[in-house]
């Protein structure tokens, strides 16, 4: 579905100097290399996360692939097409959800936005309702359709973004940071919905977001992209198993018991009881776990990675001397 080969961006960023008159009739300007001759291949029905630093090239590529930015050298394909061609048949079939940019009207409803859809990708009134249907139950979001967009909240923006946006049933979807700013709730609405819509509709997805968590729950591969250049490219379990320092774990205790008891496994990482957690190197798992089961009255107790943050973090710090993500 996509194919990438040698993809390369370079910007011209034009440099201030100190004489105005130069600055005017003579600028000057300088080369910022966005992507550096980046290669990858997507197939169908496959939901990529695709993360790394601010600044990485994450939504540069994203852009490329869409057609919004022609690139300096490279090979692009696109359900094979190549996207800044415009092909208007290509353009039905994507498409790309940013979550920091809104393409309903303020002060209509979010029908009136959909309305406006149905005429630009040519959709046929019945599919148009089913569509507008399967949408909205799947985000359980139907009593939002008639309410003007200013008067809903970030999260139920966010949802009717997402009915707008895959109003056409696109093949391919970019979803750039589709739960920046989000609450909590919001996140994991938006999250059920990328994961059933997928499932359903076994479309080709890259997922682009900062909040790591979107990436763990949603993709089972990862491009990691960092100062222009793909430095990961690989299953996300693989890294998880390759970078996790610690582990988790979760005791939850049948009665109170003394502090050095429990600093006898180790300083507790948080301690609310019935719960106790432990942060626990890789290494001295097993042991640790022997030590609790001999010494500690509990009724369960639970092993869990790393937060993928931290995992990413140590990534970055093994390759390239940061904890940037």
């Amino acid at each position: 579905m996509i194919t990438v080969k040698n993809l390369t961006k370079i910007y011209q960023v034009h440099t201030r100097q100190k004489n105005f008159f130069l600055d005017v009739f003579a600028r000057q300007y300088k080369e910022i290399h966005a992507l550096n001759n980046i290669s990858f291949d997507i197939g169908e029905d496959e939901l990529v996360g695709f993360i790394g630093p601010n600044g990485a090239g994450k939504t540069t590529t994203l852009k490329i692939l869409s057609g919004i930015l022609y690139p300096t050298s490279g090979m692009v394909s696109v359900m094979n097409t190549t996207p800044f061609e415009k092909n208007i048949r290509f353009l039905k079939q994507i498409a790309f959800v940013m979550g920091q940019r809104n393409q309903l009207i303020w002060d209509l409803s979010t029908r009136d936005s959909l309305q406006l859809q149905k005429t630009i990708y040519e959709i046929n009134d019945e599919d148009f309702k089913k569509n507008v249907g399967e949408l909205t139950e799947l985000l359980d979001a139907n009593d939002l359709l008639d309410k003007p967009v200013k008067t809903l909240s970030l999260g139920q923006r966010m949802k009717m973004e997402l009915v707008v946006g895959l109003l056409h049933r696109p093949k391919i979807i970019f979803f750039d940071e589709p739960t920046i700013g989000l609450d909590i709730f919001s996140q994991e609405a938006i999250r059920n919905f990328i994961k059933s819509y997928q499932s359903e509709t076994k479309a080709t997805i890259i997922l682009t977001s900062h909040y790591l968590e979107d990436v763990k729950r949603l993709a089972k591969r990862l491009i990691i992209i960092h100062n222009g250049s793909i430095v990961y490219d690989g299953s996300l379990s693989n890294i998880v198993e390759q970078y996790t320092v610690e582990k988790r774990v979760v005791v939850t205790l049948d009665k109170m018991v003394n502090d050095t008891e429990l600093r006898g496994i180790g300083v507790p990482y948080t301690l609310s009881y019935p719960k106790v957690t432990f942060l626990i190197k890789k290494g001295f798992l097993p042991e640790k776990i022997k030590h609790i089961t001999q010494s500690l009255p509990f009724s369960d107790l639970t092993v869990e990675d790393e937060s993928i943050e931290e995992i990413i973090k140590t990534f970055f710090k093994e390759h390239h001397g940061s904890s940037h993500t």
